[in-house]
């Protein structure tokens, strides 16, 4: 090794130590490529740290059985349309708190924080009530089968119920992010899915004094785990451990900033309406396949966000770096790390896709050996890994928009993509030309590339850089 090689490995654990403690807050200036990598470097982490706990816990639940399986992708497709609107509010809480952090205004992100945490609770109120009372419901409108909803219900009606724990561990951490304390974000979900990891386990199978609960267990170890992360968020915020510090005189109602808040989160929420409601007609579709390739799609789904989640950290330091350097009135160095960002994202994509193609069947039987659920869940890892390249700049260009506070253009794309392209060519080829899966797959694939084209075009037309937050 030369000596010059010795020098930048160096550098590179000394950044690496500095980006997971949150020793750097300033990426308005100096190297695009240094602010890139101190800000996903916690991103990544911290969504790695997110997709672990979602394979340990479908690993778990597939020793209870192919109905536990099914369970928990029927409740993950509704649970994610419900937090359409707390998931928009996070975009909106990033991209004002990331434009008040780059004019150099605390007092504003501060106020937008305390807005943002507010909305969050009386959202998670009205869909937590809704869900714990309409559970089975729920499910039966999912398609699911009579003995799956007797076993799943508890699992259904928990998750949603406790919904508050997951929506606001979600939307601090997106305000933690906007404010560029990326590695604060990162320590509170070590904490939430340490701790899911322990106790899943403990509640699934039972252990000492704690009954066995099934695929239920797994609801009360999120409710629990997540809760924690989300008292410990709030002792960051209150203690002033990060870079905003709220105090109990500004926990008031705020009209003005509140709306503004609302104003930009309601691209985010048809954005992700559109997405997540596409996502469930998918999953209804699925169904009609048979619980054991429905569990195969689940499997696969969980697999592919193990990958996903560390684009989507990349993709978040993009949306946090678009917004602070436009607050700063740099949109060039904004475009610039835009393209930076998509590029790195595009050559880790690659590497995840090749190993994918090569070992589908072997990654899907080491959750479940049912030869009918090995082989759906390697045909749609298969199929959708083909086009990962084009989700990598389709996931960095998209959070951009929204980290510049153009939710609206995204929105569109998502409804080209989605709603006319996706769900017509899903219904034609799965079920009108027989393709069964197959059809869904490539479907999938297929509108996910048309995104990220499109995408990319309205991206350098440029209109973005002039959105006023």
């Amino acid at each position: 090794m030369t000596h010059q090689n010795k020098i930048t490995f160096k550098k590179l654990i000394q950044y690496f130590y500095i980006a997971i403690t949150g020793k750097e807050t300033e990426f308005t200036t100096g190297s695009i490529r240094k602010a890139i990598f101190m800000l996903s470097i916690p991103m990544i982490l911290e969504m790695l740290m997110e997709s672990i706990f979602a394979l340990v816990d479908i690993a778990y639940v597939s020793q209870v059985s192919v109905n536990a399986v099914a369970t928990i992708g029927l409740t993950e497709s509704v649970i994610t349309l419900v937090y359409a609107v707390a998931i928009g509010l996070s975009m909106a809480a990033t991209a004002v708190v990331a434009r008040r952090i780059g004019e150099k205004d605390l007092k504003g992100a501060r106020e937008s924080a305390v807005q943002a945490i507010l909305l969050g609770i009386l959202v998670s109120l009205i869909v937590g009530v809704i869900g714990f009372l309409f559970a089975k419901e729920i499910l039966a409108l999912m398609g699911a089968e009579p003995d799956l909803i007797a076993e799943g219900y508890g699992y259904t009606q928990l998750l949603i119920g406790g919904n508050v724990t997951i929506l606001l561990l979600f939307l601090i951490n997106a305000i933690f992010r906007g404010a560029g304390d990326a590695s604060t974000a990162m320590w509170t979900l070590v904490l939430s899915n340490g701790l899911n990891i322990i106790l899943d386990p403990i509640f699934i199978f039972g252990w000492g004094p704690v009954p066995e609960f099934g695929v239920m267990g797994a609801a009360i170890a999120t409710n629990i785990g997540r809760g924690t992360a989300v008292l410990f968020q709030l002792a960051i915020l209150f203690f002033g451990w990060s870079r905003i510090k709220v105090g109990v005189k500004d926990v008031v109602v705020r009209l003005q900033v509140m709306m503004n808040l609302v104003k930009v989160s309601l691209g985010g929420i048809a954005q992700f309406l559109i997405g997540t409601s596409s996502w469930v007609f998918l999953m209804r579709m699925m169904s009609e396949f048979g619980s054991e390739v429905l569990a195969g799609y689940t499997i696969a789904i969980r697999v592919m966000l193990f990958t996903l989640m560390p684009s989507w950290g990349m993709s978040n330091a993009a949306a946090t770096l678009v917004g602070q350097n436009l607050g700063a009135q740099q949109p060039d160095r904004a475009e610039t790390s835009v393209w930076k960002t998509g590029r790195y994202n595009a050559y880790f994509m690659l590497v995840v896709s090749v190993v994918y193609l090569l070992f589908a069947k072997q990654i899907i039987t080491f959750f479940n050996a049912t030869p009918a659920v090995v082989a759906n869940g390697a045909l749609c890892l298969q199929i959708i890994a083909a086009g990962y390249i084009f989700y990598a700049y389709g996931m960095v260009v998209t959070q951009a928009f929204n980290g510049a506070g153009d939710t609206k253009t995204p929105t569109k794309i998502n409804f080209i993509a989605f709603w006319l392209f996706q769900l017509p060519f899903a219904y034609l080829a799965s079920i009108t030309f027989n393709l069964g899966a197959m059809g869904v797959f490539l479907a999938i694939t297929l509108a996910e590339v048309l995104l990220a084209v499109i995408a990319i075009v309205w991206f350098r037309k440029g209109a973005w850089k002039k959105v006023q937050v």
